[in-house]
């Protein structure tokens, strides 16, 4: 009887949805994959940092023709777009323009400046995986 048993939570864990029945697709419930990355966008690997993880959520607003100033991130972050238009630049000349809608894994250790090109607000959803205790950004020269 035990073997049976185990045979048939084996056949029922089979057919069981890798992504959990709360986001099975239905008429009132829509999932819709926005990111996924192993890299920030200038092509660096993502790492966590040691420690008690902290998740932090943050709405950042940039008015039109502002700067966030040269800064780095010591923790990885990904945000989301909502309003505007930015443009990021890295110390090395690289560009990165972002639009409204669109989703990014942000560049960690890597010194870089926001400027809204756009003649709106900016407005972006940020979260921070980081550590309890840790900074999540630092100005640099």
């Amino acid at each position: 009887m035990p073997r049976t048993r185990t045979f048939i939570v084996f056949i029922a864990l089979l057919g069981w949805p890798l992504y959990g029945g709360a986001l099975d697709p239905s008429a009132t419930v829509k999932a819709t994959p926005l990111l996924k990355t192993t890299t920030g966008w200038n092509g660096q690997l993502l790492a966590y940092p040691a420690g008690q993880a902290e998740v932090t959520g943050l709405l950042v607003e940039i008015a039109p023709g502002a700067e966030t100033g040269w800064h780095e991130h010591s923790v990885p972050s990904f945000g989301l777009l909502l309003e505007g238009e930015l443009e990021v630049t890295l110390k090395d000349g690289q560009v990165k323009h972002l639009h409204a809608g669109e989703a990014f894994a942000e560049v960690v250790n890597t010194p870089h400046n926001g400027r809204n090109v756009g003649p709106e607000p900016v407005r972006i959803v940020v979260f921070y995986t980081g550590a309890a205790g840790q900074s999540l950004t630092r100005k640099t020269p």
